[in-house]
């Protein structure tokens, strides 16, 4: 699992959705205040592959700003801001004032929408701490071996060769080079720190299921479309090799 590279949702550079590929997140901000608007739905279709490819693109940036909880009246002062942008309008606020704020905006929102993942993830720790052995490691994830391995172990700066599933502590699957059919391959410390920590602690050959806390895995960001801010994870993970 690669390590998030945005930190709040409003940075929407990419135009493809983040799910094993991690991408934290930016946030937009309640310009000037905007007319209350009833959220649209249940219109027609869009008719011709243009107008396809544009409601997508709308869905594509709904999963980025699905996290921050807005009203229907912020969604409004978004489109207004968008509109006023792309068509070339006079801004109704200073980009130069106001564009700063949006990293605090979007880290107040996302705070509070993580907290009650939160909450439920502290339950799930304790309980799976509590199984037959399950180690609590210092920094807070729970490391439990499956089978143990005979090869070396890996450092933070080693490449890995690994076969994993991760699940939401619900056992939904949001990521599975097992059911790809196709290993992972990646540096160890390029990853969720949940994972570099965890896997030094395997040898080639072993597996091993890690339970993450999200403050080691994507924090209150978390990683749209399906792992929600604050969301502890689990994964099964087997160490095939280490790559040279």
């Amino acid at each position: 699992m690669r390590r998030n590279l945005i930190v709040s949702v409003f940075l929407l550079s990419s135009l493809t959705p983040a799910l094993a590929d991690d991408t934290p997140k930016p946030a937009p901000v309640k310009a000037a205040p905007a007319k209350p608007a009833a959220a649209k739905s249940g219109g027609a279709a869009p008719a011709t592959e243009s107008a396809k490819t544009l409601y997508a693109l709308g869905l594509v940036m709904s999963q980025n700003l699905g996290p921050l909880k807005l009203s229907a009246a912020e969604l409004a002062s978004v489109e207004e801001g968008l509109t006023d942008g792309v068509l070339g309008h006079k801004p109704k606020v200073e980009l130069a004032v106001y564009g700063p704020k949006l990293q605090e905006f979007a880290k107040g929102r996302l705070g509070a929408a993580a907290e009650g993942e939160k909450k439920a993830g502290a339950a799930f720790l304790a309980s799976e701490a509590a199984q037959p052995g399950a180690v609590k490691q210092p920094t807070g994830f729970i490391y439990k071996e499956v089978k143990a391995g005979t090869g070396a172990a890996p450092k933070a700066t080693d490449k890995v060769k690994v076969h994993y599933r991760g699940t939401l502590t619900d056992g939904t699957v949001f990521d599975s080079s097992i059911d790809r059919g196709q290993p992972a391959t990646f540096p160890l410390n390029g990853v969720i720190p949940c994972w570099t920590q965890g896997l030094q602690l395997m040898k080639e050959g072993g597996k091993a299921r890690l339970v993450c806390p999200s403050e080691l895995a994507y924090g209150d960001a978390g990683s749209a479309p399906k792992i929600k801010g604050g969301a502890t994870l689990v994964f099964e993970v087997e160490l095939i090799s280490i790559e040279k």
